[in-house]
């Protein structure tokens, strides 16, 4: 079963097609690394699908559930986005930004639940330091953190490697694929960079100029890689 399927979605900006009749499969407990130049309709991808923008025509079904039907608000609630930039205040720790986002989101969530969270993405031991003397990777961890509250079943990320240092990279893959293998969470990630998602990604969408031009599993690619270089 695909969580997500978009049907010739397209988005039209001053005349031209970000997004250029899209039909995307994104297969349920997969992580889906989509991967494209930067500009070629990722983030305008994801932010479609979050309902940060109206598509211009076309459709695309969460979880089986239109974005032209009424229960896409209910189907939206069981995915959570980090799109462009992690939402966190940073005069806050991480603990007082899971707090304070909670209150803010109306998520109820005890002291044990706000330690979970930070176990689960390695910050549990930064004990009063600041997010704004946090390394990016600490404070990608903190978005992910965040953005579990409400224990989605669906997560995009986009371009979250970005600006990561090598051991920033290893620890943010080891946390996607924890949460993918642990708790079943179907991972849309995107990169302009495939050898970042190569270690993780387990099917793949390439996007240029809006379009999508393939859509192959892991290891379809690497019989490609394999045939091309004998």
């Amino acid at each position: 079963m695909n969580i997500i399927e978009t049907h010739d979605l397209v988005k039209t900006y001053a005349h031209k097609n970000a997004v250029d009749h899209v039909n995307m499969h994104i297969p349920q407990g997969s992580i889906y690394g989509f991967v494209g130049e930067n500009g070629s309709g990722k983030t305008t991808i994801m932010r479609l699908l979050t309902g940060l923008a109206e598509p211009t025509s076309g459709s695309f079904t969460l979880n089986g559930v239109s974005n032209k039907s009424s229960k896409i608000y209910e189907a939206r609630k069981q995915m959570s986005a980090i799109v462009e930039v992690a939402s966190m205040v940073p005069s806050m720790t991480a603990r007082d930004n899971i707090y304070y986002q909670s209150l803010y989101l109306g998520v109820k969530l005890t002291e044990e639940d706000i330690n979970e969270l930070l176990k689960k993405v390695h910050l549990e031991n930064v004990g009063n330091k600041k997010a704004k003397n946090f390394s990016l990777g600490m404070r990608q961890r903190l978005g992910i953190a965040l953005a579990l509250m409400n224990k989605p079943k669906l997560m995009l990320l986009d371009e979250p490697m970005n600006g990561l240092d090598p051991q920033g990279i290893a620890d943010l893959r080891d946390l996607l694929i924890e949460l993918n293998e642990k708790e079943g969470m179907t991972i849309l990630i995107s990169s302009h960079i495939l050898s970042e998602l190569e270690k993780i990604a387990s099917h793949y969408g390439f996007i240029s100029h809006g379009k999508l031009v393939e859509e192959i599993t892991a290891k379809e690619l690497q019989n490609k890689c394999r045939k091309s270089t004998t």
